[in-house]
């Protein structure tokens, strides 16, 4: 493994700045944080490794209090529940190579996760249905779908139950600004009113959700507070992270022994702004839903 940059070199990189006496007490948590991961990362029973990134200069309780997070939990599934149910799976799916998958975005400062997952699971499913890849407004479910709490967190299933009964925004027109907005109206139509059908629980196992898998990309919800997640820079996680669920991303596929996760911590976090979680870990299989769409409805 290449060394870790000093910290003035990684401080400039991501553009932190500090104030008097803040600096000395950055580094020495940066300091510790990659002495910590280089220890980690010589142990070879582990299957994942750990780097820097834009949240190294936190020690993991002031990781574990940042508003990056935000989804919300619900009980059992109600509606119609994807099953797995015997048919034969593909080996392996990487919906980014089929053109389904927008690039990696940044949720930033706010608790929005829920609704850049709910837009990861359209804008596959709408891409499947018309043949066309659009990136779509998160900031529109942030305002408003009220069904939700904005940047204080919200759901998945929610806000799929919003966007049947409207037209969802383009990206480009009704931008992502990382804090509550009032509700717009004008913008441009991604997906017109209609076009969205509803969406299906996925059943909580690994082989429910590849089989969802097969058809789109899923919204899945994991726990992404611990270390594991802090400094997560590639390989597979198969330990660590706990499954009291906090945080909704988007399962794009899978292989043989993990899924392939799209989070909204921005391209510099993990793998591009991926992460690879094996089929048991962080809860990925407990909260999975997605969106049906109808494509013959006309923009």
């Amino acid at each position: 493994m290449p060394a870790f940059p000093a910290f003035a070199a990684w401080a400039a990189t991501y553009g932190k700045t500090y104030n008097g006496d803040e600096y000395a007490a950055r580094e020495a948590v940066y300091t510790a944080k990659m002495a910590e991961y280089e220890a980690h990362n010589a142990d070879e029973s582990q299957t994942f490794t750990m780097g820097p990134n834009q949240f190294s200069d936190l020690t993991l309780e002031e990781f574990q209090a940042l508003p990056i997070r935000g989804f919300q939990g619900k009980g059992a599934a109600t509606l119609g529940v994807h099953q797995y149910n015997g048919e034969e799976l593909a080996a392996s799916v990487d919906w980014r190579t089929k053109g389904a998958v927008t690039p990696v975005k940044n949720q930033g400062q706010c608790g929005s996760c829920w609704a850049f997952s709910t837009v990861g699971g359209l804008e596959g499913a709408w891409q499947i249905g018309t043949g066309s890849l659009t990136s779509m407004s998160e900031q529109q479910f942030v305002d408003c779908s009220k069904a939700n709490s904005g940047c204080n967190g919200g759901l998945m299933d929610t806000a799929f139950q919003y966007a049947e009964g409207t037209s969802v925004a383009t990206e480009s027109s009704y931008a992502y600004t990382a804090r509550d907005g009032s509700c717009k109206s004008s913008y441009t139509t991604a997906i017109p009113r209609g076009g969205v059908t509803g969406y299906h629980d996925v059943s909580n196992s690994a082989s429910s959700l590849q089989s969802a898998l097969n058809q789109q990309p899923v919204s899945v919800a994991i726990e992404a507070d611990q270390s594991a997640f802090q400094g997560y820079s590639g390989g597979v996680i198969t330990s660590g992270c706990g499954t009291s669920l906090d945080h909704g991303v988007t399962a794009v596929g899978y292989q043989s022994s993990y899924f392939i996760v799209k989070n909204s911590w921005g391209s510099s976090w993990g793998v591009g702004g991926y992460v690879n979680i094996a089929g048991n870990q962080c809860g990925i299989t407990s909260s999975a839903s997605y969106p049906t769409v109808s494509g013959s409805v006309q923009v």
